[in-house]
């Protein structure tokens, strides 16, 4: 092979990953947002997954609704959830990663 085709050889190697490192960033630019949307779902199961291997949170939840009443329930209810929804929220933004 003379010096000219390993010249253009090489520097044609170089074009290729030069586009597909452009590639790969465009790609994971694209992608984020569908990340995100599989990030939150996981959590999501991961309540889920949670309530399923602790049924006395279920348990002790319907008592308190009984014992409180239905209307002090929701109340306190609404209350918490606007609290770990805040907590959520500041973990979020505290997270290297949000």
């Amino acid at each position: 092979m003379n010096n000219a085709r390993a010249l253009e050889l090489a520097r044609r190697h170089g074009e290729l990953k030069a586009r597909i490192d452009q590639q790969r960033r465009t790609l994971a630019a694209q992608t984020q947002p569908v990340a995100q949307a599989l990030a939150r779902g996981d959590a999501a199961l991961r309540g889920v997954d949670w309530l399923k291997h602790h049924p006395a949170a279920i348990g002790a939840a319907v008592a308190a609704a009984v014992v409180l009443k239905p209307k002090r329930a929701w109340t306190w209810g609404r209350r918490a959830f606007v609290v770990w929804r805040g907590w959520q929220s500041l973990k979020n933004r505290l997270s290297p990663s949000g």
